[in-house]
Formats: structure tokens, sequence, C-alpha cells
């Protein structure tokens, strides 16, 4: 039987360099986008403290957008494959800056949730359009290729977009909700670059039929899960680590700088996947990913200054600009043609679903021992994972053989 894998490239001319750009573009917007008001969570903690719950309220307005994502993302998914990968995208990009910018003009918390929740929406729709078009244009090596400058891409947005939100935030808490403008001109290049793309024909090889798509099942739940994970914890840097800094003295500037840091890493790391792809197999690239998770965390919850906060998040980036790659590849393999929007959507839920739960999970660690030992002990539970990895692998397979 020919797997999904083995599928040959798609009948097209190979995508333009304009449209190339405009999907990277778009990239760039996607995983920086409820991190874009970190900085601004302490100011808005004592804006909004009249506000019933505003403690936590706050933390929502980032982490709100997670969760419309997350519960969005299937629909997308849907969409994109019954009515295209061009339409989604740019509807979605133009109600992203709509609803981005909406932020710096209300004044109501509650109402400043609901734009917040109108962006996640948004997200969910560029980065399943996104991650289908790459799958549609590239097979094989040069999928992995592009998967790893997605995302990139969307590292280099955090490295651009987060260091200018602490700049804005220290002027004004509300001064950062402008960047989300930016996708209103990636809007009109895609509308522009997108449109002379020929539609691209998916086809299933001959021998993928309706069981094997059953069977493989267990496997996409599997990365999904996985993902989940590694973001619940990852995302404990932008929910947690503003107040860890200020313990520190530092403001919002260097938070914001901090923060992206860690983005940056994650795009270096995703430019070294293909290579490392072609070296390891797809679980010891996820157990070294886990690995260099946990350790960078224990860097950050054992620090003592600054700059061990900062070498921990550059660490724990390297390994998220492994793991994101690596998962959405994998699921380009298992998924059929005709349902790849729909499989990959599935991933943009479980990484957002995993942003939305770090702050509820993570809370009552953090009140029980503290920020940094919460960072320590989550730092501790990933570095047994991956070392558990390998053995839990050659379980899998031994009872499947």
């Amino acid at each position: 039987m020919t797997s999904v894998s083995t599928l040959p490239a798609p009948s097209q001319r190979a995508p333009s360099r304009p449209a190339r750009g405009a999907v990277l573009a778009a990239a760039m917007l996607t995983i920086m986008a409820p991190a874009i008001i970190s900085p601004s969570l302490p100011a808005m903690r004592e804006v909004f403290a009249g506000t019933p719950g505003a403690d936590l309220l706050v933390r929502f307005a980032l982490t709100v957008t997670s969760l419309a994502i997350a519960v969005s993302a299937p629909v997308s998914g849907l969409v994109a494959d019954r009515l295209g990968r061009r339409p989604l995208l740019v509807s979605s990009l133009v109600l992203y800056a709509i609803s981005g910018t909406a932020g710096f003009f209300v004044t109501d918390l509650y109402l400043l949730l609901v734009t917040r929740a109108l962006l996640g929406i948004a997200v969910g729709a560029i980065m399943t359009a996104v991650s289908a078009t790459i799958t549609d244009w590239f097979d094989g090596p040069r999928r992995a290729s592009f998967l790893g400058l997605q995302q990139a891409f969307a590292g280099l947005g955090g490295v651009v977009f987060l260091p200018l939100a602490g700049l804005l935030a220290a002027v004004s808490w509300r001064a950062p909700f402008w960047i989300y403008l930016a996708s209103a001109g990636v809007a009109a290049l895609a509308i522009r670059a997108l449109r002379q793309e020929p539609p691209v024909e998916r086809t299933a090889a001959p021998g993928l039929s309706r069981p094997r798509r059953s069977r493989m099942t267990g496997s996409i739940l599997g990365v999904y899960a996985l993902a989940l994970v590694a973001t619940l914890a990852f995302y404990m840097a932008p929910t947690q680590l503003p107040f860890l800094l200020s313990s520190h003295g530092s403001g919002p500037t260097l938070t914001g700088a901090v923060i992206a840091g860690s983005t940056l890493s994650s795009a270096i790391g995703a430019l070294a996947f293909p290579a490392l792809r072609r070296r390891l197999r797809p679980a010891t690239i996820t157990a070294v990913s886990i690995a260099l998770l946990g350790a960078g965390w224990l860097l950050v919850g054992t620090a003592e200054a600054v700059a061990q906060i900062a070498a921990g998040l550059l660490v724990g980036g390297v390994g998220v600009g492994f793991v994101v790659p690596n998962l959405n590849l994998r699921l380009s393999e298992l998924a059929h043609p005709d349902q790849r929007g729909r499989v990959l959507s599935g991933l943009v839920t479980g990484v957002f679903l995993g942003q939305f739960l770090s702050p509820l999970v993570i809370q009552p660690l953090v009140q029980s021992t503290g920020i940094a030992a919460a960072f320590t002990w989550t730092g501790i539970a990933m570095a047994a994972a991956a070392a558990l990895a390998p053995w839990v692998t050659r379980r899998a397979r031994a009872a499947v053989g």
C-alpha cells in the first residue's frame, strides 16, 4: 500500500516569489499575536484593578486569543478544504487588522476580551491557510525546508514585534495594539500575489484508502496531544515571565526584549530543522526538543539574574523551533490530501489550547511554590519526559510488531 508520505508532488509550477513571500509574511503574524500585549500586562492589571477578578482576567486578555484560535481552527480547516486557501487567508488577515487594533480604543476589560477572541479566530484561520498552502505546494525535502521557514518566520515575527511592543508599552499600555495593523499590508500583498497562482490539484495516491486513514487516527491524536503539552509549558514565558522579571526590577522594554530572545532562538532552531530531519527520526527530534525546553526552564527557575533567565529562554526556544515544524511535517505525511486543511487545523488547536490552558494549569503551582519554582518543576517534568520518550517509543513499536 502506498503511504501518504510518498505521494507525488502536485502537478503545478513552483509558486512565485511574491506568493511565497505573502505566505511567509502571514506566518510572521501568527505565533506572536497573543503575546504582543505581554509587556503591557503589569500596567493593565493596575488600570483595571477595580474590575472583579482583574488579576486573572488581565492574563486572560492574553490567553483568550489562544482559546478562540483553538476552538475556531477546525472550522477554518473545513473552510480551507471546501472553499480554498486564498479566500480564507485574505479574509482572516483583514479581520486580524480590525480586531487587533480595536484593543487600543476599548475602555472596558470585558469588551477587550471580546476583541481578543475575534483576533484569535483570525489567527487560527491564517495559520491553517498558511500550513495547508505550504503542504499543497511542496513535497518531500522541500516541504520540510519550507515548513522550517514557516516556523522561522513565525519566530522572527516575535523578534521584530515583541521588542517593539515593549518600547510602545513603556509609553502607554495601549500603544502595542497598533502593531496588529501590519496585517493590512500583508493582506494587500496576498490579494495580489496569490491571485496569480494556479489552483493546486490535490490527488491521493491510489493505495490510500479510508481504512488506512482510520488506522492513522491514533497517531494524529498523539501529535495533537504532544503539541498541547509542549505549548502549555512554553507559554509560561509570556504569561508568567513579565511578573518574574518585574521582581528582578525589569521594566516592559527589557521584558519584551527577553521574551523576543526565545522567539529568535526558535527561528534559529526552525532553520536548522531540515538538516536535523535528514539525520534523525521524528521521535528522536521530539525527545531532543522536549529536553531542550526542560533544560531552558530549569535555567529560568534557578536564575539569580536576568541574564540567566534570558539564557534559559534561548535554550527553550531552540526546542520549540525543532518541535513545531517536526509535528507539522508529520501530520502532512499522515493526512489524506483532501483532508489536509482539517488535519493541520487540529495542530493549530493543540498549540493554542496549550497556550490558553497554560495559566490555568500553572497558576496553582505558582501560588503554592512561586513563579521561579514553577519553572523549575516544569523543567524537571519536561526533562523526565524526554528521558522516558525512547523507552515509550520502543514499547509502542514492539506492541505494533
